[in-house]
C-alpha cells in the first residue's frame, strides 16, 4: 500500500513557499504518478472559464484537451464539488474516454484557499477498480494541503 503520510510530506518540502498554482500542480502529477505502480495518468484539468476545464500538467499518455463541466468524470467532480471514485468507467454514464487504457478512475475536486474550484485532480488507472476509499480520503486530504494555501 502506497504510503501516503510520505508522499504528502515530500509534496509538501517540494512545493515549500510556492504560490503558482501551475507550479504545484506540476508538482503534485509527477510525485504522485511515480509513487504507485496503480497509476497510469495523472494530471489536473484547469478552470479557464465558466463550466468549462482544460487539460494542465499531466503525467502519461495524451489526455483530453478540453472538458466541460457537464462530460464525463472529471465534468462530475467540477459540477458536484465531489470526488469521484469510479471502479468500472464503462459502467459510468457519460465517461469520457481520453484513453482507451483506462479502467477506473478517481478525481477530486481542487480548490483554493478561499473555497475556489480551480481545478479538478485526475487519477487515472489501466487496472479495474484500481482505488479505494482510502485513496480517495488521503488524495483529498494531500490536494487540500497543497491548494487550500493559495
Amino acid at each position: 500500500m502506497l504510503d501516503y503520510a510520505a508522499l504528502q510530506q515530500a509534496i509538501l518540502s517540494l512545493t515549500e513557499g510556492e504560490d503558482d498554482a501551475v507550479a504545484l500542480m506540476a508538482t503534485v502529477a509527477c510525485e504522485v504518478h511515480h509513487a504507485d505502480s496503480r497509476f497510469d495518468w495523472t494530471g489536473f484539468y484547469r478552470v479557464v472559464e465558466p463550466e468549462l476545464m482544460k487539460i494542465g500538467p499531466y503525467q502519461g499518455g495524451h489526455g483530453c484537451l478540453v472538458i466541460p463541466f457537464s462530460r464525463g468524470v472529471c465534468g462530475a467532480a467540477a459540477r458536484t464539488g465531489e470526488v469521484q471514485l469510479v471502479p468500472d468507467v464503462d459502467a459510468f454514464a457519460g465517461h469520457i474516454a481520453c484513453a482507451s487504457s483506462t479502467r477506473s478512475e478517481l478525481v477530486l475536486p481542487v480548490f483554493n484557499g478561499q473555497g475556489d474550484l480551480i481545478a479538478v485532480f485526475d487519477i487515472d488507472s489501466d487496472q479495474p477498480d484500481a482505488f479505494t476509499d482510502e485513496d480517495a480520503t488521503k488524495m483529498a486530504e494531500i490536494v487540500a494541503s497543497v491548494f487550500g494555501r493559495l
